[in-house]
Order: C-alpha cells, then sequence, then structure tokens
C-alpha cells in the first residue's frame, strides 16, 4: 500500500466543512499534506477576493490530515493555537495550492506550517498551526 492516504483522508473530510469549502487533497503522507482549492465567488468578502478565514481554514484542515498521519492508534486530535501571515489576496476563480509540513511531532503537541500560493507560486499566506494529540 502507498503511503499517500490522500484519497481514504478526502472521503473521510469530503462531508464536513473542508468538502463545503472545496478543499481538494493532492497527496497526504506523515511528512508531507498538499492540497488545492478553487476560489469561488461564495468564498469571497470584498469582491473577487477570498475571505481570510477561509485561508485559515485551509491549512487548518492540512495541519489536522497531517497530524492524523501521526497519531498513536485511538488518538484523535484539535487545533489549540494558530497564526496567520497574509500576504496577497487569493482572487475569485483561480485555484489555489497549499503545502504543509512538520515543524514538530511530540507525544502531546505537533506544530505544522502551511504555505499557500496561487498559480503563479506567489505567497499568499503561511500558517503555523499547534495541534493537540488527544489520547484515549
Amino acid at each position: 500500500m502507498s503511503s499517500d492516504q490522500s484519497a481514504v483522508l478526502q472521503q473521510r473530510i469530503q462531508p464536513f466543512f473542508p468538502g463545503v469549502l472545496g478543499i481538494r487533497l493532492t497527496s497526504a503522507e506523515p511528512d508531507r499534506v498538499t492540497a488545492e482549492l478553487t476560489v469561488r465567488d461564495e468564498l469571497c468578502t470584498v469582491p473577487g477576493i477570498c475571505h481570510g478565514g477561509v485561508l485559515m481554514a485551509f491549512a487548518d484542515t492540512l495541519g489536522a490530515v497531517g497530524t492524523v498521519l501521526n497519531l498513536p492508534p485511538d488518538a484523535g486530535t484539535t487545533t489549540i493555537e494558530s497564526k496567520t501571515n497574509f500576504f496577497a489576496p487569493a482572487l475569485a476563480g483561480t485555484t489555489i495550492t497549499a503545502e504543509c509540513i512538520p515543524l514538530h511531532r511530540g507525544r502531546r503537541t505537533q506544530t505544522w506550517q502551511t504555505a499557500i500560493r496561487n498559480p503563479d507560486g506567489r505567497l499568499l499566506a503561511l500558517v503555523t498551526q499547534t495541534q493537540m494529540v488527544l489520547t484515549p
């Protein structure tokens, strides 16, 4: 079996908020998660500009997916901290991409950093989040 679990995890997130946003996982491995999102009008605030909360939720989803791929059996996760730097707008009608990598994978917390880019590769936002590992 391939270490890329994107199809399984896409099915798992599809019925929930990430599915509503239209997040499409393109790869999901313990050391790296990537995805794409088409910026639709209903995800925008000022006409034609993606709402910052959408970018934050996009990154939060990838950090959670990365954490899930690194959890011990029967453990869960929740976000306990997130910081976003915005650098440029995501425009309606474009497909943005994100790459999420681990900065720390401990027993009790994991920290992930997500770079979100426009189709030309320009950095739109950089998100650093910490996930708590929830053990039974």
